[in-house]
């Protein structure tokens, strides 16, 4: 499960956000451009129910009295099978069934630690979260693997762990993360007495009301206090506080930018416990009602495009929560929500996470996402299932778990309960010949569809204010082969300064960093008034462009009036991918573009301009001969006999604790190319040429 910290939106008071929204026109996206490529064919859906889907996809449908009608009642709900039910548990697939038993063995001795005080110190002091964050998560994954080992088993033998598991983590001051901690001086240890909701205080209650629910028997054969206590800790520390006060993550449904991950991921655990612990028909309905109001702050920001703009590895967290959300609704309603996966928008956002995938083991990784795709395959297969969308569904079927780990809490619930019928189905990967997301300004070609050979390309517009944000208007990655060439070098490890003030001091942050330029010394500003304008794509046949003006993600002092980026991908037989940049300049001192690898690059002589070579080995095969690929810069018209260029290839040094990240998603292999042009005239232009050496 991935960390992230949630951007403190300006939001409204709960009381504000319970009540349905009335009818309200569709927001007005943040791209008017219309899209050049259709969306990918999928399957027709059943039609809209009346609701407002622009304002109030979940929160509109029912009131909260109709709602404790609508879900099934407390007394009754039966979401999974118990640990009683032994014709479901002793039937499970049997590899599934060795695998929960085996990993709950290794947690029989498992040794339940307290978290030092100076763990969570250590934030503030060091700008470590990781020694907290880690021990954190290894009681909370030994909880998990014990609870499915005794479903699995049924012999009692992990139950006395179990409990000790609940009772500590019940004993914890904190359920969430040291980062998380409000800043500010003396706020690096957690005040119990003012109880506030993160990510992680979310997932561990949802794991305790789980437990709760699968084993409460069993517990009562034990103590009659052990699921007080967890109830009490639930309420005390997730359902009592996001009632009584207002959470930066809610968002607001009238202002923007919307919430990010944070929203649906709390919500899903949020929803869990509300259902699970509330025995109290109204007290759930309030519950339930709420998590709805502040759910839909989060789905009336998104853009229409479903793009994600903190990635694919984030919209599990982000797209993904909203579905968990979605699918527990349905799951204790008698799929009273079923009509929200006909609505246009949520079936875009599904299907952003195979428009992304570049290749076998890459897709596109914009902000702070990683280059490895993390897919899971069953999780995926059941959304497009019941969005009923073909790709999707094959898109899911071909990435079949791993020595079938099935993963925790509801989704792996979910999971295991589809596991037979995924199995049954044939997966393909769809890899689309074209993807324009208009409203987040990403485009993604390659030469052919349903093949990974030859040149793709992804590039992206926006703005510098996105979730998770690096600045890097206007640019592009490049793959040939399903392998990476100019490459986006992603996240590092997060510490205390990746959220902070000084986020934009980390290297991989900055624009110099990215395939982008720094025009007379200045660099791209963060910001959503540093943005992108005018951008479109085009495609066909023979090519696919994706153009924008990049010149409003630089502040005044860079002296840049215009600055026209164009990314080309020849699709005839001459196979290549061209960076046109066309600019108008008030100053012309100087001009660098920057581009950034992950192989040894060297300088080379070519007639009429500058050039780097690049040779990639093929990772997965050391039998194939390495490629080389020509990296060159041709300068047009009058200026470029007054302008010099020097061309450099520069190592990047990887050494501190941030850096952690970038070593473990590509090695100590990073490398930037620098085209660095003196005197390049106040109206240049010129071309990059990424192309194969024969």
């Amino acid at each position: 499960m991935k960390n992230t910290v949630f951007l403190f939106t300006a939001a409204a008071t709960l009381a504000a956000l319970l009540p349905a929204v009335a009818a309200a026109p569709t927001p007005p996206s943040a791209a008017k451009q219309t899209p050049a490529v259709a969306a990918a064919p999928v399957a027709p859906a059943t039609p809209v129910v009346p609701a407002d889907p622009a304002r109030s996809l979940l929160s509109g449908k029912y009131t909260e009295a109709q709602l404790a009608s609508v879900l099934v009642a407390p007394e009754k709900w039966t979401p999974f099978p118990r640990a009683s039910d032994r014709a479901f548990w002793d039937n499970i697939d049997p590899v599934v069934r060795a695998n929960f038993i085996r990993d709950a063995e290794k947690h029989l001795n498992f040794e339940w630690k307290t978290i030092p005080a100076t763990f969570s110190l250590a934030f503030r002091r060091t700008g470590n979260r990781s020694n907290y964050d880690v021990l954190s998560r290894q009681k909370r994954a030994a909880l998990g693997a014990l609870l499915y080992g005794e479903l699995a088993e049924n012999k009692g033998r992990f139950v006395d762990q179990i409990i000790n598991g609940v009772w500590s983590i019940c004993e914890e001051s904190w359920w969430g993360s040291s980062a998380h901690l409000p800043r500010g001086k003396g706020n690096s240890l957690h005040d119990v007495t003012n109880p506030f909701v993160d990510l992680y205080v979310g997932t561990t209650g949802a794991s305790l009301a789980w437990a709760d629910y699968f084993l409460g028997e069993k517990f009562d054969a034990v103590s009659p206090n052990i699921r007080p206590r967890i109830r009490y800790e639930i309420n005390r520390r997730l359902l009592e506080p996001v009632l009584s006060k207002t959470h930066g993550w809610f968002g607001n449904r009238d202002r923007g930018p919307g919430p990010n991950n944070w929203n649906p991921w709390i919500c899903s655990n949020w929803l869990v416990c509300a259902l699970l612990i509330e025995t109290d028909v109204a007290a759930r309905a309030k519950q339930v009602n709420a998590v709805l109001s502040v759910a839909d702050n989060f789905f009336v920001h998104y853009p229409k495009d479903g793009g994600c703009d903190e990635g694919p590895n984030y919209w599990g967290s982000a797209t993904g929560s909203f579905y968990d959300c979605v699918s527990l609704l349905n799951l204790a309603s008698n799929n009273a929500f079923s009509y929200v996966y006909s609505n246009q928008k949520f079936r875009n956002m599904g299907a952003f996470k195979y428009k992304t995938l570049i290749a076998p083991g890459y897709a596109v990784n914009f902000a702070d996402a990683p280059p490895k795709a993390s897919i899971d395959g069953v999780f995926i297969w059941r959304f497009g299932r019941d969005l009923n969308d073909a790709n999707m569904m094959a898109f899911g079927a071909i990435h079949a778990p791993k020595d079938k780990h099935i993963g925790a809490g509801f989704r792996g619930l979910q999971n295991l309960l589809a596991l037979k019928d995924f199995e049954k189905v044939k997966g393909g990967s769809p890899y689309l010949r074209d993807v324009w997301l208009p409203d987040l300004q990403v485009a993604m070609a390659r030469k052919k569809e349903g093949a990974t050979g030859g040149f793709y390309f992804a590039a992206k517009g926006g703005t510098n204010g996105e979730s998770h944000n690096h600045n890097d208007i206007g640019n592009v990655i490049v793959y040939y082969d399903g392998q990476p060439l100019l490459i986006d070098i992603g996240s590092g490890k997060y510490t205390a300064q990746t959220f902070s003030g000084e986020r934009y001091k980390i290297w991989n942050m900055r624009s110099e960093y990215h395939n982008t330029a720094t025009i007379n010394g200045v660099l791209q500003q963060a910001g959503r008034s540093f943005r992108a304008t005018g951008a479109s794509y085009k495609t066909s046949e023979a090519e696919a462009v994706f153009s924008l003006d990049i010149s409003r993600a630089y502040p005044k002092k860079a002296g840049v009036k215009s600055w026209r980026r164009s990314v080309r991908l020849g699709r005839g037989e001459k196979d290549v991918v061209e960076i046109r940049d066309a600019a108008i300049l008030e100053k012309a001192d100087s001009v660098v573009l920057h581009f950034m690898t992950c192989h040894p690059a060297k300088v080379a002589t070519i007639r009429g301009g500058s050039a780097v070579i690049i040779s990639v080995k093929d990772p997965t095969d050391k039998t194939v001969p390495e490629k080389q690929f020509r990296l060159a810069l041709y300068q047009i018209g009058a200026s470029a006999e007054a302008a010099s260029t020097k061309v450099t290839v520069e190592k990047i040094p990887l050494t501190t604790e941030s850096d952690e990240g970038v070593l473990k998603n590509w090695g100590d292999t990073i490398r930037r190319i620098n085209f660095s042009v003196k005197n390049p005239g106040k109206k240049l232009s010129w071309i990059v040429v990424v192309s194969r050496v024969k």
